[in-house]
């Protein structure tokens, strides 16, 4: 097969490897990006319900987990949402803000992949898809990338291979087989941003309510977020539940408020003044969903006319109703998961290059790295901005 010579090959046509793409060859650079996938982008097109939340304008680097939380910082500032946001002025794709600087496109998450694969036509990069890596070898003239459309020979080499999320989207593990050729730590990697599974009596009490969604607080190892649940066949889901699922590990107490904003005790005190003869379950059935309070009195709390609620009880009723303990078995895993946990080890990566501190010319951009956001586009914001870091220095 052939001999392919460039300055960069990109392993990866995501966010975090087009970005790193276009930025080096905007400089020049000789690029060619390499993926296994038979198109680019496949993440970006079904992210955001087909809408892609591209970026969160009130990003900053507490919205992140690493093991070193100082890392995500000098990209971050250098490349900012402001950055991408005028690049997407530049394309004239319309775009809204969902909810906390949530921003969505109004048409289509396709509009970006054409806005990346425009850019990278401009910057004179080449894309070659079903294109996979055979093996890597490294010596003092640079990297000789073997893969199934020929032999790439260049001087920078940038892995972009995402992580273990969604599988059938083409995840994999690849990228960390690299790391690890090339003598780089690999933390260990767990699925993020992910519905919960539940077990048990909690299984069997709630698993008939699947559709069911309401707003809660859910609280976990000190982080608490509030915004929808959604109760599911499995278990429980929606962006309150994705949020804390990041935080939440196997044997981890998780809290749910399931009356956010209201003090449960002085609102059943005030039932029990203004509406002695009602049900418990019947004025709950007025601020939760209906079949969700009838359930919570069921088996969890008392059911009878609120008058009936001394002290005592009334107490225990608003603390299940403010800190509802739910027992989680696990999660569903990668196959559902928005991001991976864990990754290659920042500690041997150069925070303001993304390049190897080991290998020099070996760079990692995105998800790849011990770098993971919170549910909202901050994930792609990190994937801009590495991709970016990383891109003006190859």
């Amino acid at each position: 097969m052939s001999t392919i010579r460039c300055d960069v090959v990109v392993i990866g046509a995501g966010a975090a490897g087009l970005m790193t793409a276009i930025t080096a060859g905007q400089r020049g650079r000789q690029v060619q990006v390499i993926d296994h996938a038979n198109k680019v982008g496949k993440k970006i097109l079904m992210s955001g319900g087909g809408r892609c939340n591209f970026t969160n304008t009130g990003t900053t680097p507490a919205n992140f987990l690493s093991a070193n939380p100082h890392f995500c910082k000098s990209a971050l500032a250098r490349y900012t949402p402001w950055h991408f946001i005028e690049l997407v002025h530049k394309h004239g794709i319309a775009y809204h803000e969902k909810e906390l600087g949530q921003l969505f496109c109004d048409v289509s998450s396709k509009q970006i992949v054409k806005m990346l694969m425009d850019e990278c036509q401009a910057a004179g990069v080449q894309i070659r898809t079903d294109c996979s890596v055979q093996r890597i070898e490294h010596g003092s003239d640079g990297f000789r990338v073997h893969t199934t459309q020929g032999l790439f020979h260049c001087a920078s080499l940038v892995v972009a291979t995402g992580g273990l999320s969604i599988p059938s989207m083409g995840a994999s593990g690849f990228g960390y087989e690299v790391a690890r050729q090339f003598g780089h730590q690999v933390l260990p990697t767990r699925a993020g941003l992910v519905p919960l599974t539940l077990s048990g009596k909690h299984q069997e009490r709630l698993a008939d309510l699947s559709g069911v969604a309401l707003p809660i607080e859910a609280r976990c190892n000190g982080k608490s977020f509030q915004n929808f649940m959604l109760l599911t066949h499995r278990g429980v889901s929606g962006p309150a539940i994705l949020q804390i699922s990041s935080f939440w590990q196997p044997g981890d107490a998780l809290e749910l408020d399931l009356l956010p904003g209201q003090d449960a005790g002085e609102w059943l005190r005030q039932m029990k003044r203004d509406r002695p003869a009602a049900e418990l379950r019947t004025v709950l059935g007025e601020v939760l969903p209906k079949r969700l309070a009838q359930r919570l009195c069921e088996h969890w709390l008392p059911d009878r006319p609120v008058r009936q609620l001394d002290e005592p009880v009334l107490r225990q009723a608003a603390q299940l109703l403010g800190a509802f303990p739910l027992v989680a078995s696990g999660t569903e895993g990668y196959r559902t998961a928005e991001v991976t946990l864990g990754g290659v080890d920042t500690a041997e990566v150069s925070s303001s290059t993304m390049e190897s501190k080991r290998v020099p010319g070996l760079h990692f951009v995105g998800e790849v790295l011990d770098v993971t956001g919170w549910l909202g586009g901050y994930n792609f914001q990190w994937a801009w901005a590495s991709g970016h870091a990383a891109g003006g220095v190859v």
